[in-house]
């Protein structure tokens, strides 16, 4: 099927970018919903039926608010750039389990002028969960071999995110997976040209994506608890 995403996708985010202000928006928020919004929702709906095959337990939202879709409006009450508007838009296709105040392993995708990716995995789990994620690698290093470096996952993604500077106390600094055990965020990523997410293959292709880090997000989900 076509791509929603078009090249007016990737213009209105390119002027809204050099034009990033209440008044210049409101002015475009009909090119807004035409060539961003509308086509990430539509993106969303097609694929999930794609993503309950890949597991139930994650789900693809196309309600205009609170789905799957971010908003577009920056929170700026604690931000010092005040600028009111992201220049991106974000898709997360999320566990079940995820709420304000619980975050689960996901899928994530960003559309942005010359800087798309695709995302997977659990940033910033909250302490408990980064515990149980670490002792999981550490009790299970040929499952983490399997789910982090398998040559599937490998081939799309890189593994991404802070670290701490020493090994946590009570595991081996000599683990084969010590680095891994140290991380802060279990994520990964993979870069998208615009020409990939134009393409009339790009829900096949980011389908495929999916399947293929289908393994590493199970393994998080399994280390926190959650069903995969």
């Amino acid at each position: 099927m076509p791509s929603p995403f078009s090249k007016r996708t990737f213009a209105f985010l390119a002027e809204l970018a050099d034009n990033n202000d209440r008044v210049w928006f409101h002015a475009n928020q009909g090119r807004y919903e035409e060539d961003v919004r509308n086509p990430a929702l539509d993106f969303i709906d097609e694929f999930a039926d794609r993503l309950v095959k890949i597991s139930p337990h994650f789900v693809a939202d196309a309600r205009r608010v609170g789905g799957s879709l971010f908003r577009i409006q920056r929170d700026t009450r604690f931000a010092k750039d005040k600028t009111p508007y992201k220049t991106h838009t974000g898709m997360q296709f999320r566990h079940v389990a995820t709420r304000e105040d619980v975050h689960a392993p996901g899928f994530y995708l960003h559309i942005e002028p010359k800087a798309c990716y695709a995302g997977v995995g659990l940033w910033r789990p909250a302490t408990p969960d980064t515990a149980a994620i670490r002792a999981r690698i550490a009790a299970e290093p040929a499952a983490w071999k399997q789910a982090a470096y398998g040559k599937r996952f490998t081939d799309v993604y890189d593994l991404d995110g802070d670290s701490l500077q020493r090994v946590p106390k009570g595991i081996d600094p000599e683990h084969p997976y010590a680095e891994d055990i140290k991380r802060k965020d279990f994520i990964a990523g993979t870069g998208l040209t615009e020409r990939q997410v134009m393409a009339d293959s790009f829900l096949d292709d980011y389908t495929d994506m999916c399947k293929r880090a289908a393994p590493f997000v199970e393994f998080l989900c399994t280390a926190v608890g959650l069903a995969f």
